[in-house]
């Protein structure tokens, strides 16, 4: 009988860093299970991690390079790929320039550092990610207000967590694990819990915020209003070590008085003033915060508010509350992706730089800028795209442009595991390899202070891990790169006097932890103090206070719309199976969520006649998708609910149906709706009608 092998590595079924014990058999996996050594996830895993071998071993997944030829895919060499991409590419930059090629990713499989460096390689300044509605916005405004993003420090108990639109223990997102949060929860943290639904969480709470969706950052005002009316603020601090609080304190007196708060939010004043203080007197408090706060048009404003009550009451930097972890001393993401290589000229090409200036900072397009540049050809053509891990097409808002712009593209790459509804659009398939297929340096570009070591477990076709594919295909390019995986890790790894080699006996290596850091050398701002008046914004000519704005299309700024379309829609609501757009053809996965769902409230599915489990078309000015019915009445009556991701992998033809339950047919991208400075796509409020679909 062959030999079972017990091989550490770290997963990225998800958001990644979870510990896994890898067990391999005759060179096949054939289980995984959590590592209890794991710093950051202790044995713990979720469905979507569990269920890996499924996805690297299913029978659709794509395991050699493949060309379009007539309309039907054909399988070809690595050389060939490569070879006809390069030649491709090269044709574009000699004709526009390298700014006429778009390099994109979705939430991204853990290769950040190699997927910029290829692309300011290249010259092109058009990368485009979820960045600017996920996580590079909350780093974006962090940096803008108080210099680095700061992290709940779950591992020295919180006596106070406010979980503001965020399910962890379902997401595992970024900086967390949902095993951290839980941990502390049971030690007995009070939680409060802002959220418009009432999920396993906000039944759990001590104080539940049942928020109008899209008023996050009124909301944020309002605990304001209480911490400066009761004077919950750390008055040391505040003298000391925030920019612009007596103007900051002025607008909350003028404009976000209680009541108008309670107006705008639809929460009682009363219960604002409870979690206000709940949160300002309880030491140490974090908060915790998801995606909704940053889908909207309030996104930047949100952040700096939440970081302002962080400062304000004592818990920024300071043991169990919000913290800025120490980096483990691995070169960063900014020196191994080689951002002074793109010339300023080129920087200045940037597709909507000037208009969203805080997504040009970090160096990322809004997308809606580049499908306006392949529809209209202005500012300038765009004509190739490389795609990696990502799925636009259901993933991005307003997705028939979408589809649109990426049909147009004269040459489009995609490198994914299966054909997806994107990747069937493209010329060239590249197969990439998942977590249990690659060797990587992980967690390099977070903001939680550890490194973790993700080693290659088994090698499943001729799949390349993504960072192999963006060295390779550079080198074609010309671009400067090193000869192997392990050498570019080495290199990385460098500062730590660690190899690679090394590093992977090692497994992990943490940044020492420190606080109140700022006591000596203040906030990594112009002024070295918390920013409530932003200088940056200033300059910008931007509003340097945070402030709330009514998002574009809700009830209170459209009542002409709502009279056909009465019902606010919360687009994207999470699952604990799926990735956004993936894992839907996954034996396990999809048995646990065989259907989109939509959730109503009981009164408001009778008013339509709709049953539970009834197929439902939900409908925007934009268009339609149609899920099933499931009803909730932890939700209000004016709301609705649905999931977003949904295509059908089952679906043999060449579009698996991605516009049949697809939420952002219904998602509004234009610019209107988008915060002002980082572009982030409106998706948790827009409005919406529902019908049963008859006959279904």
């Amino acid at each position: 009988m062959a030999e079972v092998k017990h091989v550490r590595t770290v997963c990225r079924s998800c958001h990644g860093g979870c510990g896994v014990i890898a067990h391999v058999k005759a060179g096949k996996v054939i289980k995984v299970e959590g590592d209890p050594a794991s710093p950051i996830s202790h044995g713990s895993m979720c469905t979507k991690g569990l269920a890996i071998t499924q996805l690297a071993y299913h029978p659709d997944r794509v395991l050699y390079p493949m060309k379009k030829n007539g309309g039907n895919w054909e399988r070809i060499t690595w050389d060939e790929a490569l070879d006809t991409i390069s030649a491709k590419f090269k044709e574009v930059i000699a004709e526009f320039g390298p700014e006429s090629i778009i390099v994109g990713q979705g939430t991204g499989r853990d290769f950040e550092s190699h997927f910029s460096r290829f692309g300011n390689l290249l010259g092109t300044p058009n990368m485009l990610t979820a960045g600017h509605m996920c996580y590079l916005s909350r780093i974006g405004a962090t940096l803008t207000t108080c210099g680095r993003h700061p992290a709940i420090d779950y591992a020295n108990n919180p006596k106070c967590i406010v979980m503001w639109g965020c399910n962890p223990l379902w997401t595992n997102p970024d900086e967390y694990k949902g095993v951290s949060f839980w941990r502390a929860y049971q030690k007995g943290a009070k939680l409060i819990v802002i959220d418009p639904r009432q999920g396993f969480l906000a039944k759990k709470a001590d104080i539940w915020l049942q928020l109008r969706p899209g008023t996050d950052a009124a909301l944020a005002l309002g605990f304001f209003s209480v911490v400066i009316e009761e004077g919950l603020y750390d008055a040391d601090f505040v003298a000391k070590h925030i920019h612009g609080w007596e103007a900051f304190a002025d607008r909350i007196k003028t404009d976000y008085s209680l009541e108008r708060v309670a107006e705008i939010t639809w929460v009682k004043p009363d219960l604002i003033r409870q979690a206000a203080r709940l949160y300002a007197n309880t030491k140490p408090a974090g908060i915790h915060w998801g995606v909704p706060t940053e889908q909207t048009i309030n996104c930047t404003d949100f952040t700096r508010t939440a970081v302002g009550l962080m400062a304000a009451t004592g818990n920024l930097d300071a043991p169990g509350g919000n913290v800025f972890h120490e980096p483990p001393g691995t070169r960063k993401i900014s020196e191994f992706s080689a951002h002074m290589a793109l010339s300023d000229e080129q920087r200045k090409k940037r597709l909507g730089g000037d208009q969203y200036k805080l997504a040009a900072r970090m160096t990322i397009v809004t997308p809606k800028c580049a499908w306006d540049a392949i529809l209209t050809g202005k500012p300038y053509p765009v004509k190739a795209g490389y795609l990696v891990g990502t799925n636009p097409v259901v993933s991005r808002a307003n997705a028939g442009e979408v589809y649109e712009a990426l049909n147009k593209l004269d040459f489009l790459t995609v490198s994914d595991f299966f054909m997806t509804p994107t990747a069937e659009l493209a010329d060239i398939f590249l197969p990439a390899g998942t977590w249990l297929e690659q060797d990587h340096v992980s967690e390099n570009w977070k903001f939680h202070g550890y490194v973790l070591a993700r080693q290659k477990v088994v090698e499943i076709g001729e799949c390349w891990q993504d960072h192999k594919i963006f060295m390779e295909l550079g080198k074609r390019m010309g671009q400067q790169w090193w000869d192997t995986i392990e050498d570019s890790l080495n290199w990385l790894l460098e500062p730590t006097g660690l190899s690679w080699e090394e590093f992977k006996q090692k497994g992990y290596l943490h940044g020492e932890q420190k606080y109140y850091k700022y006591q000596q050398k203040g906030f990594s701002t112009p002024t070295r103090k918390v920013e409530l008046y932003s200088t940056v914004l200033e300059k910008w000519g931007r509003d340097p206070l945070p402030k709330y704005t009514e998002i574009p299309e809700s009830p209170v700024s459209r009542p002409d719309l709502a009279e056909k379309y009465p019902y606010i829609l919360n687009a994207g609501l999470r699952t604990p199976t799926f990735f956004h757009s993936a894992n839907r053809q996954i034996p396990w996965l999809r048995e646990i969520r065989p259907d989109p769902l939509v959730e109503i409230h009981p009164a408001t599915a009778e008013k339509h006649g709709i049953r539970e489990g009834d197929w439902v078309w939900i409908e925007s000015p934009r268009g339609r998708a149609k899920e099933k019915a499931k009803l909730n009445d932890g939700i209000d009556p004016a709301v609705i609910v649905a999931e977003h991701g949904w295509w059908y992998p089952e679906s043999k033809n060449s579009d698996h149906g991605w516009d049949v339950s697809n939420i952002n047919m219904l998602t509004d991208n234009s610019h209107e709706s988008m915060d002002p400075v980082m572009g982030a796509t409106n998706l948790r409020v827009l409005l919406c009608n529902i019908s049963r679909c008859e006959g279904e």
